[in-house]
């Protein structure tokens, strides 16, 4: 897809939102929702995503939307280092196909990175166990401050 076009009200993080598709949550406020990612990077990649909101990516953004987003994905970033002791943390988010997007929500990835581990590709590392997600999910979300 290019990076113009239509928001799909059936995108999975839309059915996430309306609670019609399940995920192993991690934490939600009025403004952003975080959860695991079911093809993840690496152990503890979390998404976080804006709860109020039809762009599809960073460039349609409204900015009254962009600052509680990105002050949440900070406050996730910061429990997934607690919680897991990476030896980095990876932010990252993209626009347009052609730049790794899969899901037409406006999203953020926070991939936690270990020296030596190498990095699976996006969205093709196979899908997580939902139960180890929820638990990582509940480490995570423990230290949510």
């Amino acid at each position: 897809m290019s990076l113009d076009g239509t928001y799909d009200q059936g995108n999975i993080f839309a059915k996430i939102l309306r609670g019609e598709a399940p995920c192993a949550r991690i934490f939600e406020d009025e403004h952003v929702f975080a959860f695991m990612d079911v093809f993840p990077q690496s152990r503890g990649h979390a998404l976080v995503i804006p709860k109020h909101s039809s762009a599809r990516n960073l460039l349609e953004e409204e900015p009254a939307v962009l600052s509680p987003l990105i002050l949440g994905v900070q406050r996730v970033a910061r429990a997934v280092r607690a919680a897991l002791q990476p030896d980095g943390v990876l932010v990252t988010q993209f626009n347009g196909a052609v730049a790794g997007q899969t899901i037409y929500h406006l999203h953020f990835h926070i991939i936690p990175r270990w020296e030596g581990v190498a990095l699976k590709g996006h969205g093709v590392g196979g899908m997580a166990d939902m139960a180890e997600l929820k638990a990582l999910a509940d480490e995570i979300a423990a230290q949510i401050a």
